[in-house]
């Protein structure tokens, strides 16, 4: 029986406005090259000006990991050639990383935060038939290197660590963290060894591809791992390997025989930063409501799990439903945010905020369905409808054609109708089969093209039946 250890590193684009040594924008582009100036390029002559604002983003994410400031930091050159780097040296904290020595709950769980350190990122390789080619419009983008201890024993550690740092990073609004996109790129650790016993050898996984894949990379490793320890007792060497997500099978890329000398030196066009214990508080005030504050606060509102998961999971819709809560049913309001609504968001692939359904519109309509002047068939035709238009909700009634008919004495010859076409429901209530009445109830909504009010039409419908 061998003990897991599991390490993870992961690198986080940051969303600041420029890059993190230069003006040249922070934007990601389908044309290649836009983004780029002299500095992202190394040229000759070039001094690198350092981003104010992606020290404060690095601080905040170091604050909410629990991590120890380093109050005087500097940056390091970390050089090496590979053609996606244009300098021939990286920009990195190596020695004094802006966090260290901090943690991650995860459930009854500690995972320890190594480090967290700033460093700009390279060029994007593109690959072809005929050659490399690079994009430099990510060359210079500001990034976080978030390094775990070797703390997690399991897959299920590792997925559940890496999905609380994204809930947290994401809650603080310094990164899009959309794994499948790029803006966090995981690579994991794993090594085996019998309890009581030195730690493995470790093999690195390199650029997995989402976080439930960290998971089965991991499960692979186990069990390819520790065939090759009960027929040899060793492994000979550390190895790199990448995840093949079809076969969810990792593949080596190559052996590590020595350690990579990568030749650190401070970097001599940045001087030494200092983060001032009133810069530290301004930013520890500054801080949002993290998942946890607010999981507390929707289950005490009544909001079932499985709504609250789905809202807590997605930042728009925490910030469209903190916006509303206040003024309407914060059940209704969940029902239908994670219903229609996101139903609406994911076929046409937005966000809330891009849509012209708002904080107004959408709390006139609570309101009514909670006063049962709107129905839930009502309500599926006029969700799509001010996600497009907008307006008042008596606007999308009317564009609709679906307004209530409200006349008792309306709603009365409907249902007279429906009963005198129905004599065998009838029989089939005074016999006390409950069913029927679900049945008369669905031909008079169909009788009324949906227009009456539910609740009014039922209590009419109990009353005249028994008149027959």
């Amino acid at each position: 029986m061998y003990e897991v250890v599991v390490g993870i590193e992961v690198h986080v684009e940051l969303k600041s406005n420029s890059k993190v040594f230069s003006h040249s924008q922070n934007e990601y582009s389908n044309e290649p090259n836009i983004y780029v100036n002299e500095i992202d390029l190394g040229m000759p002559g070039v001094l690198p000006v350092l981003n104010k604002k992606v020290i404060e983003m690095a601080l905040q994410a170091s604050l909410a990991l629990n991590c120890k400031i380093n109050k005087v930091m500097h940056f390091d050159r970390k050089n090496y050639f590979y053609p996606d780097l244009p300098k021939g040296y990286q920009i990195t904290e190596q020695d004094t990383p802006i966090g260290y020595d901090g943690y991650i709950d995860i459930g009854d769980k500690k995972i320890g935060i190594e480090r967290l350190h700033i460093e700009e990122d390279t060029c994007k390789s593109i690959h072809g038939k005929t050659g490399t080619m690079l994009n430099a419009n990510r060359a210079g983008v500001p990034l976080i290197e978030i390094v775990s201890k070797p703390d997690m024993r399991s897959p299920e550690d590792a997925v559940a660590y890496l999905t609380k740092l994204r809930e947290i990073l994401l809650y603080l609004g310094i990164s899009d963290v959309k794994i499948e996109e790029g803006s966090m790129r995981c690579d994991c650790n794993v090594s085996l060894h019998k309890p009581g016993t030195p730690f493995g050898t470790k093999i690195e996984i390199k650029n997995i591809g989402s976080i439930n894949n960290v998971g089965e990379a991991i499960k692979y490793e186990i069990k390819r791992q520790s065939e090759i320890l009960d027929r040899e007792g060793f492994i000979k060497h550390e190895e790199t390997r990448r995840l093949d997500d079809k076969t969810m099978t990792t593949i080596l890329m190559r052996v590590k025989e020595t350690g990579n000398d990568y030749r650190y030196f401070p970097e001599p066009d940045i001087p030494y930063v200092e983060i001032s214990d009133d810069w530290i508080n301004e930013v520890k005030a500054n801080m949002p409501v993290f998942a946890d504050e607010l999981k507390e606060k929707y289950e005490a509102l009544g909001i079932n799990s499985n709504n609250l998961k789905t809202i807590i999971s997605r930042l728009d819709l925490v910030e469209f439903l903190e916006s509303v809560i206040d003024s309407c049913d914060p059940i209704i309001a969940s029902n239908l945010l994670t219903g229609d609504i996101l139903s609406y968001l994911n076929k046409n692939y937005v966000s809330i905020n891009k849509i012209k359904l708002n904080s107004d519109n959408f709390v006139e309509l609570v309101n009514n369905i909670k006063e049962d002047k709107v129905s839930s068939k009502q309500a599926k035709e006029i969700i799509p409808y001010l996600c497009e238009n907008g307006g008042t909700l008596a606007d999308a009634i009317s564009k609709l054609g679906i307004e209530e008919i409200n006349d008792i004495s309306a709603i009365k010859d409907i249902i007279k109708k429906v009963l005198d076409s129905n004599p065998e429901s009838i029989k089939d209530f005074k016999e006390g089969k409950d069913r029927a009445i679900k049945y008369l109830m669905g031909q008079v909504m169909k009788e009324s093209k949906g227009k009456v009010n539910p609740k009014t039409a039922n209590d009419l419908l109990m009353s005249l039946i028994r008149e027959y």
